[in-house]
């Protein structure tokens, strides 16, 4: 069945509001408005929030009803029931995450899909975004891309991500912490290539906002002792052809003739195919059966 938003007179709206992700003159004077509206604002972070509504509510009147409460990952599921039964009470809510787009890496997507549900209408306030940021700021391909978020923290899900990436051709787009850059440009390498084209945006919008270019394995030596600072945003090239199909059984039985115990050969074989280790592994144990 289709759905509009067509909602009744009587229901509040649901303000999915985007706020700058470091300089505070990029909040748009829409979404200061709708701030100083709000009956309701659910912030990410109550604290960052007081700095961005303090910046909000220098221009113009504020409603003296307003309340703020706390919507993050942690409470995310229970707090997206109350907010939806303030719109369908008629109130104006408000999401906020501590920086960019909420919904995008960070909370907000329960709070849409509950509003929906409630049949309140959902309008979305666009704002800053460090991903586009990043891309523009490359020099990259931007015509055609792919936002990938957060990759796993634990390197064997991160491999297997990046080996399913191999083919990609379109520009990609990744979040990381700063003490993860160093892990996950070394294994973007082993996917992709050390060739890569790369960029390294961090920082973005603040005074001190850095574009760092190179292919994956200049970027992976730059900060291998040295973690960036600030906030990361990684911009990697597409394949500029997609690669020729891999034989995983063929390259096991190779790396299997070649001396390697079934566990060594699955382990080798991670990020070239994108297939999780435990499946390579028992793979190269039924192959080693037969022989």
């Amino acid at each position: 069945m289709l759905a509009c938003d067509r909602v009744p007179s009587t229901a509040g709206t649901l303000f999915v509001v985007g706020t700058p992700i470091g300089n505070l003159e990029d909040l748009s004077l829409r979404a200061a408005r709708v701030l100083r509206e709000a009956d309701i604002i659910a912030a990410e972070d109550t604290r960052s929030a007081k700095t961005l509504l303090a910046h909000a509510d220098a221009t113009g009147a504020v409603n003296p009803a307003r309340m703020v409460t706390s919507y993050f990952e942690g409470n995310e599921a229970s707090r997206a029931g109350e907010l939806a039964a303030a719109l369908v009470a008629g109130k104006r809510v408000a999401v906020i995450s501590e920086a960019g787009m909420p919904g995008v890496s960070d909370p907000g997507a329960r709070a849409v899909a509950a509003a929906i549900a409630a049949g309140a209408r959902v309008e979305v306030i666009a704002g800053p975004s460090a991903a586009l940021a990043a891309l523009v700021g490359s020099g990259l391909p931007s015509d055609r891309f792919t936002f990938l978020g957060f990759p796993p923290r634990d390197s064997g899900p991160r491999q297997v991500l990046f080996g399913t990436l191999r083919g990609e051709v379109a520009t990609m787009i990744f979040y990381e912490a700063p003490d993860r850059v160093a892990a996950t440009l070394g294994d973007l390498g082993q996917a992709l290539g050390s060739d890569r084209r790369a960029s390294l945006g961090r920082e973005l919008t603040k005074l001190h906002e850095e574009h760092v270019r190179g292919t994956l394995g200049e970027l992976s030596a730059r900060y291998a002792e040295t973690a960036p600072r600030g906030e990361c945003t990684l911009v990697v090239e597409g394949a500029r052809e997609a690669p020729a199909a891999l034989d995983v059984e063929a390259e096991l039985v190779k790396l299997l003739d070649a001396g390697l115990g079934p566990r060594d050969a699955a382990a080798r074989l991670v990020i070239a195919t994108g297939k999780p280790r435990r499946q390579l592994y028992q793979l190269a144990l039924s192959l080693r059966g037969r022989r």
